[in-house]
This record gives structure tokens, sequence and C-alpha cells, in this order.
């Protein structure tokens, strides 16, 4: 069965408002403080965005934008009210009013609100139900990373923006480093000569929280729910379970119903990066050998330790491990190059390829991860990291996460976007998702 008889790439959401419940609505004008100059942009000549998720991430993006004199923020929405008044606060504190306005729910603000653009800084498994609805409200994304917590809403992100004609920014901000894109240009002006493999390095436990997780025994029992948080529409599509505080903000990236653990997590960065390095953000490797260790009976089922092997066609390989430091070496016949996550540090061998110049290859320079979503909107030229780039990258890391599952090596043909031969596996390409909720 191929992922297009899963994935119509002709039908997305039923309609945005037909699911919404009576959540907080208010009607869309225009203040009158918006129609000053701001940064000596005119109103109209901004893009009017809006927030969906408030969360740590979402306030950071936030904040990105509202450095941009291009842009109007008129609105943020989150599940958890606390969060959303946090990130309204730092809105008003940026103009210096109480104009923006507050949304439980992403479809209330899509239909009230006149948006130009959003971005999605939701837990992962929500990124496609509100990427493919702001796109068919009308809106440019910019989603966080990585593009989906599976393969097919990957694939329904990037077909939505294929049809709908729309802009869509993954936010893989690594990308985006000028170090990294000099360091993608050495390798493919073929200053490191054949590049045979990429060893990428993904610790789990070198950190406060992984040390926290991997802590971690057993099902907690429900507690009582936060006032203020809606924990139905903050589970959405995910299965019905009880509130706990540890299956929630920050900690749902090591559940696997939410997140893909940290094979999607720093995963969708140092992936990224190996495909851009390689020229692949089109495709991406045939086969996944990945073996690792969960426990499926605690709240953690995420893979925290593991070993994995992907192979391209042309036989190069990506060879990786739970081990530090943190990043990816380029292995090739003239020379190696490792790129440190986070920061784009460079360590090379030998260490004149650092000096090269006139190389013949030239990526470009970002302006800012943000300021090139901006710039894609108004110019409709694609951004750095589009949608294509993200589903690929996110393919590749949900396909490590499957082939782990499964316990067999998984062969996948990118052309098609399909699993060889492998109906097991092929079943973990797209999650079910409770009613009412539906990406068809």
């Amino acid at each position: 069965m191929s992922l297009e008889s899963l994935i119509s790439r002709r039908r997305f959401l039923t309609s945005v408002g037909g699911l919404a419940g009576a959540s907080l609505s208010v009607p869309y004008f225009v203040r009158a403080s918006a129609l000053g100059l701001c940064g000596g942009v005119p109103a109209s000549d901004r893009l009017v965005m809006g927030s969906i998720g408030s969360g740590g991430k979402g306030r950071h993006n936030t904040g990105e934008f509202l450095k941009i004199p291009d842009v109007q923020w008129v609105a943020v929405c989150d599940v958890d009210r606390r969060h959303a008044a946090e990130d309204k606060k730092q809105v008003d504190g940026h103009y210096g009013n109480s104009d923006c306005r507050i949304y439980e729910d992403f479809r209330d603000m899509l239909a009230q609100e006149k948006l130009d653009a959003v971005h999605v800084s939701t837990p992962d498994h929500w990124h496609a139900l509100a990427s493919v609805s702001a796109m068919r409200a009308g809106c440019d994304v910019y989603c966080e990373k990585p593009l989906a917590n599976s393969v097919g809403e990957a694939v329904a992100i990037r077909d939505a923006a294929k049809t709908l004609q729309r802009i869509v920014q993954t936010g893989s901000q690594e990308r985006a480093n000028p170090k990294v894109r000099f360091a993608a240009e050495l390798a493919r002006s073929g200053r490191l000569g054949q590049i045979s493999r990429i060893e990428v390095n993904m610790p789990c436990g070198d950190e406060w929280h992984h040390k926290q997780v991997l802590a971690f025994a057993g099902m907690p029992e429900p507690t009582a729910v936060p006032e203020g948080l809606n924990w139905d529409l903050w589970l959405g599509p995910a299965p019905q379970v009880g509130y706990h505080e540890r299956r929630s903000h920050f900690w749902w990236r090591f559940i696997l119903a939410y997140g893909g653990g940290e094979m999607s997590d720093r995963g969708a960065h140092i992936l990224d990066i190996a495909q851009l390095v390689l020229n692949r953000d089109d495709s991406g490797p045939v086969e996944y050998n990945a073996r690792g260790k969960r426990n499926p009976a605690n709240l953690y089922d995420a893979f925290m330790d593991y070993q994995f092997e992907c192979t391209y066609e042309d036989g190069v390989k990506i060879v990786g491990a739970n081990r530090e430091p943190r990043g990816l070496k380029l292995v090739g016949s003239e020379g190696s190059l490792f790129i440190h996550i986070h920061g784009g540090e460079l360590d090379a061998e030998p260490a004149s390829l650092l000096e090269q110049q006139n190389l013949e290859v030239d990526l470009g320079r970002s302006p800012g991860h943000h300021a090139d979503f901006i710039n894609a909107v108004k110019s409709r030229q694609q951004p750095l990291a589009g949608a294509e780039v993200g589903c690929r990258t996110a393919t590749l890391c949900h396909l490590l996460n499957i082939a782990m599952l499964v316990e067999s090596p998984v062969r996948w043909d990118p052309q098609a976007e399909r699993i060889v031969d492998q109906p097991e596996a092929e079943k973990l390409l797209m999650p079910a998702m409770r009613s009412p909720w539906q990406l068809t």
C-alpha cells in the first residue's frame, strides 16, 4: 500500500470552523495603533501574524518575528491560558498597548482574524492539523521542526503547500547558520573529496531533562488538570488519557504519541544538515537499519539509546549513535569536518580546510531564519527550509524510529514515498487520529 492511499493529495481538513467548539471568539478589527508606522513600514505593507502555540518555543518565535518591522502581531493562541497570556504580554509590551487578542482554539483565530501568516509552535502531534488548517485559511506558515510527528503528516503539509501555493518555513534554524552553510559549501564543492559517510552523534544522557526521563519509571496516575488548561484540546488527535504534568508541557517530546524522542528532536537539526551537505533535500536514504532500547510500559516510551545506519542509493551512509559530542562528522577521501550542534562550530582535518575560499558552490547566507520566512512570504520564493526540505528531513527521522519499532531494516522508495514490501512498517507511516480530528 502506497502512501498516496493513506493521504489524498487533494483533500485536507474539514472546513476550518467545522469542528470548532464554543471557545474564545472575537470579531476582527484594525486598531488605530496598527495604522501608523512600525519601524518605518506602513501598516498596509506589514504582514499580519498570529501565534499557534505560545509555550516557551512559541514565545521565542513570536519575539523573533516582533523584531522584524514588516510584521504586525495581532493575536496569540494556546490551549493553556497562562502561556497565551505571556505571549500577549510580550506583544503588547512591544507595541505599547493592550490590543493583542487571545484565543484558546486556533480554528477560532483563523476564522476571526485576517491573518497573512502564523507560526505553529505546538507539540509535534498538532503540527499537521494546525499547519494545513492555516494554509486552507490563506496563511503562510512557519512551523517548528520536525515538520510533523509522522511521515504521512509531513507529506500532507508539503502537498498542501504545493496545492494551495503557500509558503512554509520549517523551524530548522541550524541550516541558516553561516558556519553550517560554509561547511555544506566545502562538501558540495568537493574540498573534502568523495564523502563516503556522515557520522552522527546524538547523546541522550548529557542534560538534566534527559536524566529525568531516564530515571522516570512506570505510568503515573492522572492528576487534576490545572486551571486554564484545556487538556482535551491539548490532546487533540492523540488518544484520550488523564492529565499529568510530566505528560504535557516540554516532556511530551519523549512520548511517541506526541513526539519522536531525540530522533526527531535534535535529530531534526542534525539529520537536516546531513541532507543539506549531501544535496538531498528532495530525496533521502533508501535503506534504514536501526536498533534501540525503550520501555513501552513507561510514560516515556521513545528510544533513548540507539544505533543506526541509513544508506543512500549511491552508497553514501549516515551512521549514528547515542554518543557525544552532539553533531555530525563529514568523512571524505581528502579530509573530514565536524559540525557541532548547536552553534555550528567547525573542526576540520586538515585544519586548512577552514581557510578555503572561492568555492565552486555558493549557498548564500540567511538574514536570519525568521527574516528569511518573511522575505519568502513577500517574494513568494522558497525559504531555506521549505516544506519539501522539512518533509524529507522529518521522513528520515521517523523512518529510523519505525525501523527500531519493527526491529527490522526498512527499505524506502524516496520517489514514490513508500516503504517497500513491509506492511507492518507501512502502517506506522500515518497515526490514527482521535475523533473528530482528521487529516484526509
